[in-house]
């Protein structure tokens, strides 16, 4: 098989798309977590300026996620064919949040009276809610494995099968985790009265997470044992789930010291260290088969050709920097704090 600096290409092409879900995670889940605090806040004018926090960047970290559909599909399409059949359901109610989310957003200030702002509120609230708990269903599902036949097709009988203990609490988790992220954000979005009641937040939203988390991997542990098997046998990767302990622990303690900046960071390296445990618990896999028979869905036998995946690795390299420096522009250009006045953005 042909190589790249070292790496096959179906290997890299895993890589990518990784990289491009894990940049997605940490941009779209401080919106997903802000909108989940949405409905706390108990004035109009807070949750408008909260509103005007994400207004300008909610839709270009959902280019995150188009970017990494496509990539998923172009390079693994047996993979994409499958997880979208056997997850239709979570994917359906996936995509009717996400349209509801951005008209609910669009919608809300377009008339003034309150019964309508608060519908819409509700509508941007709830749809943010269940986003971040449908991602964690999906990616909860695909650690725990599925049913899938020698053909790699899906073959459960459930409707509501992807309902499964662990993937809910993954879930729940994301969602933890989110607002303790979104909280963050708004922080640094904020001031006055606002940035003081979402400090308060912030301490439900990391002791929500810490104990969501604890909860999820003790369960993890003990009742789906193949996620341990990848750190028995390269006891050298136990070093990813210590930094992940190392950078949970510094949100709560750089927060006590208000310095807000650096927990963002840290809470964006939390889901992309977590991320990472995903990947070393699924290579060279990419959908795990709980069937008698190990039919697992792989790198290798869901890849498209290597001419295909060489060329598209072309487009990336040009693609991929392109992304970047557009993120960097317009979180350049809304930098700083949200004001409440008509003119602010």
């Amino acid at each position: 098989m042909e190589t790249f600096l070292g790496l096959d290409y179906p290997t890299w092409w895993f890589l990518v798309v990784g990289g491009l879900f894990s940049g997605y995670a940490i941009l779209d889940g401080f919106d997903f977590g802000a909108g989940a605090w949405h409905m706390f806040f108990r004035k109009d004018s807070s949750r408008e300026t909260a509103l005007k926090a994400i207004d300008p960047t909610w839709h270009g970290n959902e280019v995150w996620l188009v970017i990494g559909g496509g990539t998923l599909f172009a390079g693994f399409p047996v993979f994409y064919g499958t997880l979208f059949s056997a997850m239709y359901t979570p994917f359906i109610l996936f995509l009717l949040f996400i349209i509801f989310r951005g008209i609910s957003i669009k919608f809300r200030n377009m008339e003034d009276m309150p019964w309508w702002r608060k519908m819409w509120d509700w509508g941007y609230s709830i749809s943010s809610i269940m986003l971040a708990v449908l991602l964690g269903v999906v990616l909860g599902n695909i650690l725990n494995g599925m049913p899938l036949d020698e053909n790699y097709e899906y073959v459960g009988r459930g409707f509501f099968e992807f309902l499964n203990p662990f993937s809910i609490l993954v879930g729940v988790t994301s969602l933890a985790l989110f607002m303790m992220h979104g909280a963050i954000y708004l922080l640094l979005k904020t001031e006055g009265k606002l940035y003081n009641r979402i400090q308060g937040f912030l301490k439900i939203g990391m002791a929500f997470f810490i104990l969501s988390y604890i909860v999820t991997t003790t369960y993890g542990f003990f009742q789906v044992e193949h996620l341990l098997t990848v750190f028995e046998e390269n006891k050298i990767l136990f070093a990813v789930p210590f930094l992940v302990f190392l950078s949970i622990a510094n949100v709560p303690r750089l927060a006590s010291k208000k310095q807000y900046g650096w927990a963002f960071i840290f809470t964006s390296l939390t889901i992309a260290l977590l991320l990472v445990i995903v990947a070393f618990e699924l290579y060279p896999r990419l959908l795990l088969s709980n069937s008698i028979q190990d039919n697992s869905i792989t790198i290798y036998n869901a890849a498209a050709s290597t001419k295909t995946l060489k060329i598209m690795m072309g487009f990336v390299a040009v693609g991929g920097p392109l992304v970047l420096l557009y993120s960097y522009v317009v979180y350049r250009t809304f930098w700083g704090k949200v004001k409440s006045d008509v003119e602010s953005y």
